[in-house]
């Protein structure tokens, strides 16, 4: 389902920050940022420099850091030396309660190793109580009746927070059923058994608010995404008229009007302000 698995966006991905790059980006950046979110589209463990990504985290005083990856290559370790340079919150995908499909959509995962690493986390949890453990499921048609089976499978780790969302079309990926006739008829019944079988295991749950949400794909507070969310990559920073190597960030922002442009949102209707909603963004309820 990974857009890594379409080989014409493969082909687009070029480059790796240097360490001087990452530096540079942390001064650009981080005094700014209430959150750094370090993965989501990439798998970071892979990186030589992660280390330092975290320690220029925790240096600028980021509020929260978090890290999303698929968990295959951590280390009691690594994953020890992130939390004590800022690590807040870990983030692991799954996409399958049971081996087969865990395999089958995660490819080169291996189940195993999943579950070591999942134990690994949950050790290291006892003694850093501040550090999240939170499971991102994407489900399909293919795998959204295991759910029913998450906490008996990894209720043992303290998830402290799960988040289900449907499929995308995010490119020609190896998976393609982007069909979501069988889930719906049952979604809402799933739903409140879910929250149930979360409230008992004391885990906030994120879920698509019903069934409508779930086909619309509507969410009217997405406007905001433009002006909190500044990705990052070796060939992208944020905007592409932004030479963030020879260019202040803030002295940016003021000759693009910025702050004009926060202000004057504020003051202009939902119809307006229409053209700046991002489509696939849905809703979500938290349930805590």
């Amino acid at each position: 389902m990974c857009y890594f698995t379409d080989e014409n966006y493969v082909k687009t991905l070029k480059g790796s920050f240097s360490r001087e790059d990452l530096d540079l980006w942390a001064r650009q950046s981080l005094p700014q940022a209430l959150k750094l979110q370090v993965g989501c589209g990439a798998e970071p463990t892979v990186y030589k420099h992660l280390d330092r990504v975290f320690e220029l985290g925790k240096q600028y005083g980021v509020p929260h850091i978090s890290m999303t990856t698929n968990a295959n290559l951590l280390t009691r370790e690594k994953l020890q030396k992130l939390v004590d340079n800022g690590l807040n919150e870990i983030t692991v995908s799954l996409h399958g309660i049971y081996q087969n499909t865990y395999e089958e959509l995660m490819q080169k995962g291996d189940y195993q190793k999943f579950h070591k690493a999942l134990q690994i986390i949950s050790d290291i949890k006892q003694t850093n109580p501040n550090l999240l453990l939170r499971i991102n499921y994407t489900f399909n048609e293919d795998n959204f009746t295991e759910l029913k089976d998450f906490f008996k499978v990894y209720g043992r780790y303290g998830v402290d927070i799960i988040q289900i969302r449907p499929i995308s079309k995010i490119g020609e990926t190896a998976y393609n059923n982007f069909s979501l006739e069988k889930i719906i008829p049952v979604y809402d019944d799933f739903i409140k058994m879910f929250k149930k079988e979360a409230a008992l295991n004391q885990t906030t749950l994120m879920a698509p608010a019903g069934i409508d949400n779930l086909i619309k794909r509507e969410n009217d507070s997405s406007v905001i995404f433009n002006y909190t969310y500044f990705y990052v990559s070796p060939t992208h920073f944020w905007r592409k008229d932004f030479d963030w190597k020879n260019q202040n960030f803030r002295d940016y922002t003021r000759q693009i009007g910025w702050g004009k442009q926060l202000i004057s949102n504020v003051f202009k209707s939902k119809k307006q302000l229409q053209h700046l909603l991002r489509d696939q963004n849905l809703n979500y309820d938290v349930d805590f």
